[in-house]
């Protein structure tokens, strides 16, 4: 089972899928995308910046999975924006992973000097067809306030860090008012918090893992969810959090770990 969103231009997502971020385990990153495949994954994250959109592509390939069946997610890095630098950046990931067009298309970064032109990049690789949907990633309120200014089309999607840890309401909050898609990485806090002793309470009360319950957490704020893992076991546990809910209560518990505790930049630093 994998439930779905519907973007604001009508096209259909997984609610829940894997990211490969893993620079250091290259090599991992094909096997992981084939188990999670195996696991009923149909949405795979990867990006320029992580040097594996070729294992990706393997990945697919090995599978035999229609490529229809499957929701390919990348984005362009900062060294690479600007109009035209994000077009051949553009042409370059479709190299790599072997296909005419993604599913979704990232700014990954808001870099002030080019992320107008970056966006009308990319408002011209979805105009041709070659993206099904664009978006952006690590973009706060402020940082979309004054891409909207220039836009014609607003963002489908906006990827941020998001676990209880460094919940921001008011984004979240933002997003769904503005009809744009919230998808969270780095759910899992890179396992900092796994012996928190409030969410291991909580996990032993749903017979869950600790894991499990902050995926749950971040589903059940409406957030597509990119839990990232090179083992299989974990995958497949990942990919196991369909047959609980976790009450109200407990949700605006967790709602309140919030510590900033993050694996990435805090975007309000960038102006």
């Amino acid at each position: 089972m994998n439930e779905t969103v519907t973007l604001n231009n009508g096209v259909e997502m997984p609610l829940l899928g894997l990211g490969v971020y893993a620079p250091s385990q290259t090599n991992e990153v094909q096997q992981a995308v084939e188990w999670a495949l195996e696991a009923g994954c149909r949405l795979i994250d990867t990006a320029a910046a992580y040097g594996n959109e070729r294992e990706v592509a393997d990945a697919i390939r090995a599978s035999g999975i229609p490529r229809s069946d499957i929701f390919i997610t990348t984005k362009v890095w900062n060294d690479d924006q600007g109009y035209n630098r994000t077009l051949r950046a553009f042409n370059r990931s479709l190299e790599r992973l072997r296909i005419d067009s993604v599913d979704l298309y990232l700014i990954h970064w808001p870099v002030k000097a080019y992320r107008h032109d970056t966006w009308r990049a990319l408002e011209k690789i979805y105009s041709e067809g070659r993206a099904r949907a664009i978006g952006i990633s690590n973009h706060y309120p402020a940082h979309i306030d004054e891409l909207l200014t220039e836009s014609v089309i607003t963002p489908a999607l906006n990827q941020i860090e998001f676990s209880p840890y460094c919940y921001v309401p008011e984004v979240l909050d933002y997003c769904q008012q503005k009809q744009i898609q919230v998808e969270g990485y780095a759910p899992l806090v890179r396992g900092q918090k796994k012996d928190d002793s409030r969410l291991v309470a909580l996990a032993e009360k749903y017979e869950k893992s600790t894991f499990q319950l902050l995926i749950r957490w971040s589903l059940q704020h409406g957030a597509v969810t990119i839990p990232k893992s090179v083992k299989r076991e974990r995958i497949q546990e990942n990919f196991d959090v369909w047959d609980f809910t976790i009450s109200d209560d407990d949700m605006a518990l967790m709602d309140t770990f919030y510590d900033n505790t993050r694996i990435a930049d805090d975007p309000r630093t960038m102006p």
